[in-house]
């Protein structure tokens, strides 16, 4: 593997960034917005906040030569399931499809062309309008956007709408930057899946899937974000999602990372309106030299909102994996209860893991609490199944993999543990995870699950 790149401006130089903008019929905002990044991309650290920079696992990343203008044949898939819209990114550009059901409802999906060649105000707030540029990777992906589209959703549809995203590496040293402005306005109910995969899985050399998505939700809306994450074993990826959460909106972000190189995920949650309700959910399987550096905020503006945020990573051969929380109550976000869980399994000697999880809390009237541990496997639970019958890698295989279940069968997606199983079994026996092989190619139509009113989310109960 190539040692770190000391000179950034051979990943991506201005006239590059110039090239890309003329490329796409940008107007002079947009143009000046992305060399803006550029300049961004090469002054600002790889970690802002020093206090983490001992934590990072993001050596070995070398983009030289990346294709941030790529072409190609376009990958085979699309949908046919009822109320889906799909949305499919790969070298030939990007692929929409809407039913004309949905269509007849108010749904509108704008592509990433027409916003920005429109210029103005539009363009301004599909780009983030003065959004922050706070490390060097985000601006990295912003430079190089080459994928998008703004989804909106009219108020109280009277059923749910799926969205599939897919996002497919299929051509060298591809560089896909996709970003995506959701609005599910109020009393709808969406179901996100986004899924980042590639059509080999070791392509000799390092690419790039940038993933950067914003999700504002209306009030009494409920949306569910499951981002499927398995790469080949190349690729470097970066996601930066947020979302702002309406009065009794409920929100939840469902993770599944099974591939790639090196990952870094940042979700930033507002819950703005009064008794909005987020869950953060995390899985990550880490093998080989893989690496996960997981960062996830919680803010509480709105008095009796609730929070959880759970992550779980298993961690075996020279895998690295970081995981990093934020618990904020600012000072009259009053009845909040706020949940924060970091946990990681080591199966190796090589493997390593660190949680760092904060509460700052400026408001008396809520209850907050956090758990973290990184740990190798409980020998006594390896000898109970041992002594059943199972031999030791079946035993440490099956705790593991109920250790990561404990994350997925909390999300709202119904059968969800066994619609990802087929990935991390994969990943789990070695082999490879490809576009369009059988089990693991796409995921199949997906339901929200029943839900139903926990005691644990009451302020006079305890919390988990």
């Amino acid at each position: 593997m190539a040692a770190v790149a000391s000179r950034y401006e051979e990943w991506l130089t201005s006239k590059e960034v110039r090239e890309l903008s003329r490329s796409r019929n940008e107007p002079a905002l947009v143009t000046d917005r992305r060399l803006e990044a550029h300049e961004r991309f090469l002054e600002l650290p790889l970690e802002p906040n020093p206090l983490y920079r001992k934590y990072g696992y993001f050596t070995g990343v070398d983009l030289t030569g990346l294709n941030v203008r790529p072409s190609g044949a376009h990958v085979a898939g699309g949908s046919t399931a009822p109320r889906t819209v799909t949305a499919i990114h790969d070298a030939s550009g990007s692929r929409f499809d809407i039913p004309d059901e949905l269509e007849a409802e108010g749904v509108r999906l704008e592509p990433i062309e027409a916003l920005l060649e429109a210029g103005g105000p539009e363009a301004a707030a599909f780009l983030g309008g003065d959004e922050p540029l706070t490390d060097r990777l985000s601006a990295f992906a912003f430079a190089t956007i080459n994928r998008g589209y703004r989804l909106t959703l009219p108020a109280n549809l009277e059923r749910p709408v799926r969205l599939r995203d897919v996002t497919v590496l299929s051509t060298p040293r591809e560089g896909l930057s996709v970003r995506r402005l959701i609005r599910a306005n109020a009393g709808t109910r969406l179901l996100v899946s986004e899924e980042s995969l590639s059509t080999v899985d070791d392509p000799g050399h390092q690419r790039l899937v940038a993933s950067t998505t914003r999700v504002e939700t209306g009030a009494n809306a409920h949306v569910a974000y499951l981002t499927l994450h398995a790469p080949d074993r190349q690729a470097v990826s970066v996601y930066q999602r947020t979302a702002e959460l309406g009065a009794s909106a409920r929100m939840a972000w469902v993770w599944a990372g099974f591939g790639g190189f090196r990952t870094k995920a940042r979700n930033h949650s507002t819950l703005q309106g009064n008794g909005s309700a987020l869950d953060d959910l995390q899985a990550f399987y880490g093998s080989g030299k893989t690496s996960y550096d997981s960062g996830v905020t919680m803010t509480h503006v709105g008095t009796d909102t609730h929070g959880q945020s759970i992550t779980r990573g298993v961690f075996t051969d020279e895998a690295r994996g970081m995981s990093r929380g934020l618990v904020r109550i600012e000072k009259e976000a009053r009845k909040t209860l706020s949940f924060l869980s970091e946990h990681a399994m080591l199966l190796s000697r090589g493997a390593r893991s660190d949680t760092v999880p904060i509460l700052e809390i400026l408001c008396r009237d809520v209850k907050a609490t956090h758990s973290s541990s990184v740990a190798p496997v409980d020998p006594e639970r390896v000898f109970y199944l041992e002594s059943r019958g199972l031999p030791r890698s079946d035993a440490i295989r099956m705790i593991g993999e109920g250790f990561l279940s404990h994350v997925l069968e909390r999300a709202p997606v119904l059968g969800l543990r066994e619609i990802l199983y087929p990935y991390l079994a994969a990943r789990w026996e070695g082999r490879p995870v490809v576009w369009g092989s059988d089990g693991v190619s796409t995921l199949p139509p997906l339901e929200f699950a029943a839900t139903a009113e926990s005691t644990d989310w009451r302020f006079d109960s305890k919390l988990r």
